[in-house]
Order: structure tokens, then sequence, then C-alpha cells
């Protein structure tokens, strides 16, 4: 017999997460204004338009979260409706941009990108909550990780043997694209996949943690050097790096090799605790840059035009990467002002190339602010990771942290030459409706790790806040 204990309710911090929305929610509408007052010097309906959309987001969200999920992290969804709705604001910005340049080369407008960005986020926001609502314990995940991981190999490997007028843009064969519609099925392979590789690797760490070959130097008692992990224990790893290489090989698709491969080296480093693995994994990864640099003329060209950017001024190659440098040196320190600048001269501004649109009219400081953003998001993750009892959720919740900051990682360093340009787009910013329902997926199965992490042991899977079973 049981009863309900009101001292013993623990915080659910929702009160916190509401009043974060509503701060996201206001900085929206600050910079859809902004944009308004530079672009047009006064307020159009648009911003009741792209207003409504964080609020409706936010209220949704947070009333299916109060709900049925009341311990989970109170930062990871105000943080994304911001990203949301800026990444909105942009889209938009960029609309007004792409038009006058339409009209003053005497061009047609292929159409505005914002209006169908709303639409993707209102399906991304149901696939939340169908999530968050189907799934109450993640660990249900775990018993269908096959399954999963089939579905992911299927979607991954879907568009590359496909004919290339049905599956290929811009020289990667990545899309699906069928009647004018286009879907990215990779951005869900990589969530799939994720699932997967940490069921695995918790069922199978023992073997994988055990040492090999030692190579080092011993002093005495102490060893100095790196264990390096058994040979009959690297299929799994190759089996990743031969996949990668597939896709690499097949899809022309840099970006999303690099990102499978970091992420299943990284999960097999957090579950073994062997540096060996993460040395192995660099390796091949050297290996199979190298093979695709000599095979492949788009490798080739991408790295070319990293080296040498300015190399030639008339150079078709280098033009994309050239205006974003460009724009991030027009940008400086504090921005022209959104609506103020030009990102729109730059190719591709509201996907590949978004962040270097905020930053020619947020500047250095904006762009500082949004990569915070997601340093929180990341570490917020990577504490559900730590706090959740089960290895599973443990690997799963730091694998999907893992993958923003790999992603958002690899998409800055295109951006800014840091590394070469690989086409993947920066989440929840970007449009796209692929990468767009991906990341709110993501985000559902981080806040349902993080709700199973801060729920107190002596509240039931799905219990309101508040209801403590204690004995009678």
């Amino acid at each position: 017999m049981t009863r309900t204990s009101p001292a013993a309710r623990p915080p659910t911090r929702r009160n916190a997460e509401l009043l974060l929305l509503l701060f996201a929610v206001l900085i929206v509408v600050a910079a859809e204004a902004a944009v308004e007052a530079a672009r047009d010097g006064r307020l159009s309906s648009h911003l009741i338009t792209y207003a409504a959309v964080p609020v409706g987001i936010g209220v949704i969200t947070h009333v299916v979260i109060r709900r049925v999920a009341p311990y989970a992290d109170p930062l990871l969804l105000p943080i994304a409706v911001l990203l949301n709705g800026l990444g909105l604001v942009m889209i938009h910005r960029l609309d007004l941009g792409l038009k006058d340049q339409a009209v003053q080369n005497g061009t047609t407008f292929a159409g505005a990108a914002a209006p169908t960005q709303v639409v993707w986020t209102a399906i991304g926001v149901a696939l939340f909550v169908a999530v968050i609502v189907a799934i109450r314990d993640h660990r249900v995940l775990q018993r269908y990780a096959y399954s999963l991981a089939l579905l992911g190999l299927v979607l991954l490997l879907l568009p590359t043997v496909l004919p290339a007028r049905f599956s290929e843009v811009n020289g990667a064969r990545i899309w699906i694209r069928v009647a004018g519609f286009s879907f990215q099925p990779g951005e869900f392979a990589k969530i799939l996949l994720t699932v997967f590789g940490a069921a695995y690797l918790v069922s199978k760490r023992e073997v994988l943690a055990l040492a090999g070959r030692r190579l080092g130097v011993r002093f005495g008692s102490h060893f100095v050097g790196l264990d390096l992990p058994r040979g009959r224990d690297f299929g799994p790893l190759l089996a990743a790096w031969l996949l990668c290489i597939g896709v690499l090989v097949r899809g022309h698709d840099l970006g999303t090799s690099l990102l499978f491969f970091g992420l299943f080296v990284v999960l097999l480093y957090i579950a073994t605790e062997r540096v060996g693995w993460v040395v192995v994994g660099l390796l091949l990864f050297a290996v199979g840059a190298y093979i695709a640099y000599q095979i492949f003329g788009t490798v080739q060209v991408r790295v070319a035009v990293w080296l040498h950017p300015f190399a030639s001024a008339h150079a078709a190659d280098g033009y994309q990467l050239r205006q974003s440098l460009f724009g991030l040196g027009t940008g400086g320190i504090f921005g022209t002002g959104l609506g103020a600048g030009h990102p729109e001269l730059v190719p591709l501004p509201a996907t590949d190339f978004i962040v270097s649109s905020f930053g020619e009219e947020i500047g250095l400081v904006g762009v500082v602010g949004l990569l915070t953003l997601y340093g929180v998001f990341v570490i917020r993750g990577a504490s559900a990771a730590l706090a959740v009892r089960d290895a599973f959720g443990k690997l799963l919740a730091m694998g999907l942290a893992f993958l923003v900051a790999l992603q958002l990682f690899v998409v800055v360093a295109g951006v800014t030459r840091l590394l070469p340009e690989t086409g993947l787009t920066t989440p929840f910013l970007s449009y796209g409706g692929s990468s767009l329902l991906s990341n709110w997926l993501l985000l559902g199965l981080l806040l349902r790790i993080s709700d199973a992490a801060r729920r107190p042991t002596n509240v039931a899977v799905g219990r309101p806040a508040g209801q403590v079973t204690v004995p009678a």
C-alpha cells in the first residue's frame, strides 16, 4: 500500500525552464524587429508570425515535458527554441536579401525559404512530442538496437544506390529527390546508429577493454606508454571504418563519413577508457583521408580551396569560401547589425554557411554567444550522461551530445578555413527539413535521458511530478 508524500516532493525546475523560454522568445522577437527596422524602417506583420513560432514551440513542448518528463534538464529546451528561432529569423532575412539581389540582377527569385522552415519546425516539434511521449524509458531502445542499426544502414546507403539524378546535389550523393521533394536520410541514420553503437559497446565493453600489445617504457614498477587493443577486437572499429569509406567512395560525402567515424571512436573510448582505441582510430582516419584525396577529385578540390582560397580571384571553386571570409571580416567584432549587411552574397547562405551569415551581421561577439549556447547544450547533455544510472543511457547521451559538438566544430572550422568545408549543416540554425527534424529527435532523446538521470529512485517512470510513493 502506498501514499503520496508532499514533503518528499523533489524540485523539477520546470518554472525555471518556463522563464528561460520566455527570455528566448524575447530575444527572437528583438532579432526579427531589428531585421525589419534595418530593412524597411518599420515593423510589419511578419513580426507577429516569427514571434508566434517560438511562443508556440515553447508552450507545446513545455506543457508536454511538464507532464511526461518533469525532471528533464531545464536548459536544453530553451536553448533549442532560441537557436531554432534565431535560425528562422536569419533565413527570413536572407530571403529578403536574395529577393533584392534577384531584382538587381534581373533574375527570378526562387521563393522564400522561411515559410517552409516554419512548416519543418512544426513537424519537428510534433516528432519531438511523439518521441518523448512514446518512449517513457530510454532503455527500451536497447532491445531494438540491431533493428535500428539495420534501418540506419538502409537510410545511410539508400542514396548511394539510387541513380545520380535522384540523389546527387553539388557532387554529393546524400539526398533522395522525388517530385520536387528532397530528403537527407543520413541525418536520421546518425541517431539510429548512435543508439546501436551505445547498445553494442555496453554489451561488449569488457572484451574491448582488454589490453593487447603495450608500447612504451617501463621504469621499475611503473609503465609509461600506450596499451593498444587486441587484434582480434578490431572488428567493430574496422567495420565502422569500412562503412564510412564506403559512404565516401560511393556518395562523395566527406562530412558524414567524418561524423560517423569520429562518433564511433569516441564511443569506443568512453566505453573502454583505452586511449589505444583513439590512436588506432586516428591512424585509420589518416589512411582513409589519404586514400580519399588520391582517388576523388572533389576531395582534391576542397583541399586545394582550403589551402589556397585566394590563389585565383576568378576561380569558381573558391568563391564560396572567399565570400564567407569577406563576410566575417566585414562583420568584425560587433557586426553590421541584423539586416544591415549582405550575407546573401555567399552561396548557400542559409544552409552550409549560415554561421558566416550570422558572423557578418552580429560579429565575433554574437558568434561567440551562439557557440556558447551550443557549448552549454553539449555540457548539459554530457551532464545527463554522467548522472544517469545505466551504462546504455550514459553512452547514448554522450554520443548524442558529441554528435552536436563534432558537427558544430566541423561546420565552424569549414566556414573559418580551419578545415576543408564538408557540407554539414549547423544544428537547429540551418535551413533544411531533414536536419531540423533529426535535431528535434535528438533533443527528445536527451531530455528523456536527463529526466531519468534527475528523477528520484522512489518516483515511478511517467508519474506526475510530486507524486512520490513511500511505504504506508
